[in-house]
């Protein structure tokens, strides 16, 4: 199996470095595609100068979804995997990739945090929803088979954020399985204080209400499940404001930029439902745009 990684960055000169060590070191038959888009901070002579990364691609957009797509339409190998800036592949990775793609079209494991020296792990995640039996996978360390990624025609590149969400919705239309490898792990460094990047409430319920009706259709279960999570964050942004932690303003702004990404985000996931009425469901999809890259440095 010829194995393929696309590593998106963004201004992350030294995170980058990191995950390009990791994968020399664990994975060196690997080819390597970067893409950076557009950093600042000196990532494309960093990524030059090195002998280990394949093709560099130049992208203007700065969301993950397009670097994710325009990266996977320079890779040559029978087997694509996705792993974010910063984080370092171990040396278990690669087998377990191999084993996760033996039984399954694609395979995802978890993100261990190093924190205070202890370790965090994420776990396996799956739903059911009209029918259909959901098993999400972890955007940022996650291998698929050609054929499924083709299938998939890569991400939607309308979400900024939920993609790979969205696409673990329609690999479950599409009748292809995704597994889970405990051994597929990599590392991330983070800062005592935990490190995690804000959350914007609007574009979080934009994209759920966008990929659930874009895949199911304006049914009650869809609205019964969107009601369900904002009412949670709700109750829980309330607790915050009782103990002292927020305030009722910021409450009441935080609930209007939730109403407002559910409504946006349901009235374009049905125009995207109409533009691509395929299992694929994904009219924004690698497919749709050939002009991502600014520019190409291929050294194979």
């Amino acid at each position: 199996m010829q194995l393929s990684v696309v590593v998106p960055t963004l201004d992350g000169r030294e995170q980058l470095a990191r995950t390009l060590d990791a994968l020399a070191a664990h994975v060196p038959a690997a080819e390597v595609v970067v893409v950076n888009g557009p950093s600042t901070d000196g990532t494309t002579g960093m990524v030059r100068e090195r002998d280990d990364v394949d093709v560099l691609v130049e992208v203007a957009d700065r969301t993950v979804t397009a670097a994710r797509n325009a990266g996977i339409e320079q890779t040559t190998g029978d087997a694509v995997a996705l792993v974010d800036q910063g984080l370092a592949v171990t040396d278990e990775w690669h087998d377990a990739l191999v084993a996760g793609l033996d039984e399954a079209d694609v395979v995802s494991g978890p993100v261990h945090e190093r924190l205070r020296g202890g370790m965090t792990t994420e776990e396996v995640e799956s739903d059911a929803l009209a029918g259909r039996e959901v098993t999400y996978f972890n955007g940022g360390n996650v291998a698929f088979s050609r054929a499924a990624l083709d299938a998939l025609d890569g991400f939607d590149e309308y979400l900024e954020i939920g993609s790979a969400r969205d696409g673990a919705h329609r690999l479950a239309n599409l009748d292809y399985a995704v597994t889970w490898q405990s051994g597929m792990g990599v590392a991330r460094e983070v800062g005592a204080d935990g490190g995690g990047p804000t959350s914007d409430p609007g574009w979080k319920y934009r994209s759920l209400s966008y990929r659930l009706v874009k895949n199911y259709g304006v049914r009650p279960r869809v609205a019964a499940r969107m009601v369900a999570h904002a009412g949670r964050d709700a109750l829980d942004s309330l607790r915050d404001v009782a103990r002292g932690d927020g305030t009722p303003s910021n409450w009441l702004t935080t609930g209007r930029d939730v109403l407002s990404g559910l409504a946006v985000g349901a009235k374009d996931g049905a125009w995207a439902r109409l533009l691509d009425r395929s299992p694929r469901r994904n009219p924004y999809g690698r497919s749709a745009r050939s002009e991502r890259a600014v520019a190409v440095y291929d050294r194979r």
